[in-house]
């Protein structure tokens, strides 16, 4: 039996010190968890810490995956066979620089839901369904009942959003009826109100930082002073946002917190000691306010984190110094670290098909919506991906300014036919000088969703346009076609004919004929190889876009933005002989239509 007292920690009755390290099976393939886990115990871990994204697991309301990497019973299972303890922190919200902070799309659809992580009853509804189908396969992993998971979270750094105290406890009640008898905790900050927001009585707080480990535990002694010392995040690097620069910490400055930490008797749990992948659409956002929600900071594809165990399971310097900082506390030895994967070796892979965006709108888009004002990605049922608005513009009239209003989050905008700019979400929204003749003209808004916001205030943003003016008045009367982009997409597309050409297209993403640039199109090349090895792909001529590899959506890239120029393609998804790679390329119309895509050895975070 796991169990707690202000002295520390204690497992069938000896004690325990927590020497924990975060690891996110949906941030890995199923197939590398083992050399994962078996990273952190070469690091001197004793236990690993995961998130469970509710998003993940019910993409649509009523519809559960629990297969692939989602396969949370699996992880569990794999986690004890290779001798760790584990903790999870079961959603709702998990922040996690996730998509939505894993809270589901589709809640923001739901007219009953008001208001998100509170005592709303429509949200509350959803969570105890939910938990209905969560709970019982988490218990089934407890050490109570022959399992190794030690502890659950009641739902995430709640300080830093809310008060409502009587959330925290519906949750709690529910983990517990339905089965939970390990204990529970919350983590936040250190500071009074985050801890008074977030916390529950006679349930253990713990706290996040990344230094100052002193000053956070003495804050933590003074509200909480009979509970024991853990920091559940311990920052020992960051994460990226397209647009800024890439983010590390210098290993001996962490290895020096660490060993404060450890100095003071405490337990703690490393965020990250392993990032893994955002793949396909599941990266989240930030904003550089999280109070007010001002100016939108989406996260990249990799979740490196500069952990000590990099994206592709190798050792870092980081690593090293850590271990050198948790090995007077292991049990005996520490095993040596597995190498990684092998990598590939350098290619170039050309690509020789093309196939126009405009020509798979009956393949790849939904039922095609109407409506007075464009609907939200959530309104036309679409989790990310694209969405074509279309409505006319009636004329004659002189040159006004066009503006977006609401946009999530870019928007490449066409008249008549003619590629007329790029919008973006706390960027240029507006065009300006946009003539209409007498006829009137054709506008198409080429909507692109990034990450929903994860953390603060604007947790929930919905995706798509508000509202398009031509200067002061209202466009109305709209059709919008949406795209849903991830897993699978290729195997929709049908490379005939029209693939064999790179020639300009002939017609705008809309139906119009027109002499347009190429608009949005998807590339199509073939990797051979001998056996399946790791490799980073690199696009040198893209612009912005996603990749996919015999179906898998790698993610975003956004090689004119950065900083994250290559994407980690995991062995697993490869297979001996030829195998696909496809890029839909969004800014073909800005000149930038890559030839090829070069696997790499090294990445270009």
């Amino acid at each position: 039996m796991f169990t707690i007292s202000p002295e520390g920690f204690s497992l069938d009755g000896r004690p325990l010190r927590l020497l924990s390290g975060a690891l996110h099976y949906f941030r890995v393939l199923p197939e590398q968890w083992p050399h994962r886990l078996r990273m952190l115990r070469a690091m001197g871990l004793n236990t690993v810490e995961t998130y469970v994204p509710w998003n993940l697991h019910e993409p649509r309301p009523g519809a559960y995956d629990f297969s692939g990497i989602a396969d949370l019973d699996r992880f569990l299972h794999t986690t004890r066979e290779e001798g760790l303890h584990a903790i999870v922190r079961p959603s709702p919200y998990i922040c996690a620089e996730w998509e939505n902070g894993g809270l589901p799309w589709w809640l923001s659809a739901d007219p009953e839901v008001r208001a998100l992580r509170c005592r709303d009853a429509a949200y509350l509804a959803h969570v105890d369904r939910w938990y209905d189908r969560l709970v019982p396969l988490l218990a089934a992993h407890q050490t109570t009942r022959g399992g190794n998971v030690l502890m659950v979270q009641v739902e995430n750094e709640y300080g830093s959003y809310g008060t409502d105290t009587g959330y925290l406890q519906h949750l709690a009640d529910g983990l517990r009826t339905r089965g939970i008898d390990v204990p529970l905790f919350t983590s936040d900050g250190p500071d009074d109100f985050f801890l008074t927001g977030g916390t529950l009585p006679a349930t253990l707080a713990t706290v996040n930082f990344g230094s100052r480990a002193g000053d956070a535990f003495r804050s933590l002694a003074r509200l909480r002073p009979d509970d024991p010392p853990l920091c559940m995040e311990f920052w020992c690097g960051w994460f990226d946002h397209w647009g800024a620069e890439h983010v590390v910490r210098d290993p001996e400055d962490a290895a020096a917190t660490l060993t404060d930490i450890l100095d003071a008797g405490a337990s703690v749990n490393l965020y990250m000691a392993h990032g893994g992948t955002n793949f396909a659409t599941w990266a989240g956002a930030n904003t550089e306010n999280p109070t007010t929600g001002e100016r939108y900071l989406p996260t990249v594809t990799s979740y490196d984190y500069d952990a000590p165990i990099d994206e592709r399971g190798a050792t870092t310097k980081k690593f090293w110094a850590f271990r050198e900082a948790l090995a007077p506390y292991a049990d005996g030895p520490l095993p040596d670290p597995e190498p990684p994967a092998p990598l590939l070796p350098p290619t170039r892979v050309e690509l020789t098909a093309s196939l126009r965006l405009s020509d798979t709108l009956d393949t790849l888009a939904g039922p095609t919506a109407r409506a007075a004002l464009p609907p939200s990605f959530e309104e036309l049922g679409t989790p990310h991906g694209l969405v074509l608005y279309s409505t006319r513009i009636p004329g004659p009239r002189q040159p006004y300014p066009l503006s977006a209003q609401g946009l999530a989050d870019r928007a490449h905008v066409y008249v008549d036919g003619t590629h007329a700019g790029v919008l973006e979400r706390d960027g240029t929204t507006e065009l300006p000088d946009i003539p209409v003749p007498a006829e009137g003209a054709r506008l198409d808004l080429l909507v692109e969703s990034m990450g929903r916001v994860n953390y603060g205030v604007a947790l929930g943003d919905r995706k798509g346009v508000r509202r398009v003016l031509h200067t002061q008045q209202h466009l109305h009367g709209w059709t919008a076609r949406p795209i849903e982009l991830g897993h699978g997409t290729p195997d929709r597309l049908t490379w005939d004919s029209r693939a064999d050409s790179r020639a300009p297209a002939t017609e705008p993403p809309g139906t119009a004929p027109s002499p347009a640039p190429t608009g949005p199109v998807f590339l199509r090349g073939t990797l051979d190889v001998s056996e399946p090895a790791d490799a980073h792909l690199a696009l040198p001529e893209a612009g912005k876009g996603y990749v996919w590899v015999n179906g898998f959506c790698l993610g975003r890239y956004w090689r004119s933005r950065g900083p994250q120029r290559t994407l980690y393609l995991p062995w697993p998804l490869l297979r001996p002989g030829r195998n696909e790679i496809v890029v839909l390329e969004l800014d073909a119309d800005l000149g930038t239509v890559p030839s090829a895509v070069e696997t790499r050895t090294e990445p270009d975070l």
